[in-house]
């Protein structure tokens, strides 16, 4: 599967800091320390109502983790999957009439046109379930051999007791695990599992409903082993970043590091657990299952400048739980504009302190607010009182464009 067409990123003079992130597993801000290439893995999309803002947040979010990587030095190897065979997928194509297939398709063309409007870098690997299955059987039968793997009738699951560090990413009491894998797609009731929280890895075929000949025997991939064995597979044992919102802390991540635990015998498989914060509407997170969305490409089709789209997004910190408004792009066009008239002008105030404080806010956990708020004072003073440096409205641009992804 392809991705999308990668932006332009400008070269910066002189080399970035090291990037600081919150760590879910540690509850801690802590430095990154990526080798040479840094590698990084991010959940993508189940493929349908793509892409509502809640999306587009997440991956600019992560887009920033890249940009300020790759400022310091790193290669970066990215990848990203989607999840395009899945229970919520199928309901939906049920409930409207259409064929899985084709709105998969369509809404990961959407998913696309979005991110290439954003100017969110792409992956390396974009990664299909579908197209991942041998990877993810292989998975499953490595977790069978090593014990961790049994059957319910035509379905196999996950034994989480299996390892010994299950709970260490969200350290949440067994309650609200119960809870939570209830909410989230997961079956703690059914008979027949050895614990409640063991989770599917591989669906055997059901009526109706599609399914793929493995030597596992008819049927579909699991969620959470989809991700696990597609980093697996691209990154290795040990990569430096898991991304995704915060609703994927448990169960998501949590059964992802454990199996690739069992699988590897290494801990952590990531160094940091990064989570991005929900988007909420009207008082209520935006989801799906509620239909409170708003989406980037009506935005984009009303006419909204994507740069205002992804600066109303860098308003506020990653990790902060908020709620979108009208005015939130209203107010990220206003400043759109005052920068670009800005940067339109013959001359400016020395750019050097923009530059400077950009690096240290996005290094400082992906503080993009503060990191806008450096942009602000700089183009506050050239609207006022110009300034005798002619390359700073250039310097000022190219820094903007390269570490905050928004193009002047």
């Amino acid at each position: 599967m392809h991705a999308w067409p990668a932006p332009d990123v400008p070269a910066l003079p002189g080399s970035g800091l090291t990037l600081r992130l919150f760590d879910t597993a540690t509850g801690q801000v802590r430095p990154t320390a990526p080798g040479p290439t840094a590698r990084m893995y991010v959940c993508g999309i189940t493929p349908y109502d793509a892409t509502h803002i809640g999306h587009a947040a997440t991956y600019v979010a992560f887009d920033l983790v890249g940009r300020a990587w790759r400022d310091a030095g790193h290669d970066v190897h990215y990848v990203q999957n989607v999840t395009d065979i899945d229970d919520p997928l199928l309901e939906r194509a049920m409930r409207d009439g259409q064929d899985w297939q084709e709105l998969a398709d369509r809404e990961i063309a959407l998913f696309r046109e979005d991110m290439t409007a954003l100017a969110v870098v792409p992956p390396q690997q974009y990664v299909g379930a579908v197209e991942a299955i041998p990877q993810i059987v292989e998975a499953v039968q490595a977790l069978r051999e090593k014990g961790a793997a049994y059957d319910v009738d035509a379905d196999t699951y996950f034994a989480v007791q299996t390892d010994p560090r299950f709970g260490g990413v969200g350290h949440l009491d067994e309650p609200t695990m119960l809870r939570l894998a209830g909410e989230r797609g997961g079956d703690p009731d059914r008979p027949g599992k050895k614990h409640p929280l063991d989770c599917l890895l591989w669906q055997g075929a059901r009526p109706g409903e599609p399914a793929w000949e493995t030597p596992l025997g008819p049927g579909r991939p699991g969620w959470h082993i989809e991700c696990t064995a597609i980093a697996l597979e691209h990154l290795g044992n040990h990569i430096d970043v898991q991304g995704g919102g915060n609703d994927l802390v448990f169960p998501h991540h949590e059964m992802g590091a454990s199996e690739a635990h069992v699988l590897t015998g290494e801990w952590p498989f990531a160094s940091h657990y990064v989570h991005a914060g929900m988007v909420g509407l009207d008082g209520e997170k935006m989801s799906k299952s509620r239909g409170n969305l708003v989406f980037v490409s009506a935005l984009r089709r009303d006419g909204h400048d994507p740069a205002a789209i992804r600066l109303a997004l860098l308003a506020r910190h990653y990790r902060s739980d908020w709620e979108w408004t009208a005015q939130d792009l209203t107010s990220a066009q206003v400043r759109l504009a005052r920068w670009r008239d800005a940067v339109a002008l013959p001359s400016g105030p020395p750019a050097e302190p923009v530059l400077a404080g950009v690096r240290r806010h996005v290094a400082d956990d992906l503080d993009a607010p503060g990191a806008l708020a450096v942009v602000d004072r700089w183009v506050d003073e050239a609207l006022r009182h110009g300034g005798p440096d002619e390359g700073a409205p250039g310097e000022a641009a190219r820094t903007v464009d390269a570490l905050l992804g928004v193009r002047l």
